[in-house]
């Protein structure tokens, strides 16, 4: 087996902070019934397309980090906290797990209860 990528140990580290240090534990992420973490995720990644070049750019990180909530953010504006291009696409990548995590939860569920 290969060892994992940076990029991929990254993800997962997000994934256990979003966990661990934020408390988004499976009980609270199934209670997302509206593509909320999949919106986040297409957000921070959406921002790194149109705003990427902004951070690395004579305009510097600031401008990169203020940018404002785009209308697909699923949450209050305070949770909008872009950082730099890398750091939101580990975050988007995170919040697709999140996401699939949910979803498995949800088969898993409907499949126990059908039999």
């Amino acid at each position: 087996m290969s060892k994992l990528s940076k990029a991929i140990n990254d993800v997962l580290a997000e994934r256990e902070r979003q966990i661990n240090k934020e408390h988004y534990s499976n009980e609270h992420d199934d209670e997302y019934k509206a593509n909320e973490l999949l919106r986040a995720s297409v957000c921070y990644a959406d921002n790194v397309v149109r705003r990427g070049w902004v951070h690395n750019s004579s305009f510097g990180p600031d401008v990169y980090q203020s940018e404002e909530a785009p209308d697909l953010w699923p949450w209050d504006l305070d949770f909008w906290k872009p950082k730099s291009p890398r750091k939101d696409l580990v975050r988007a990548a995170a919040l697709l797990i999140a996401e699939i995590e949910r979803l498995d939860r949800k088969e898993a569920k409907a499949d126990a209860e059908e039999s």
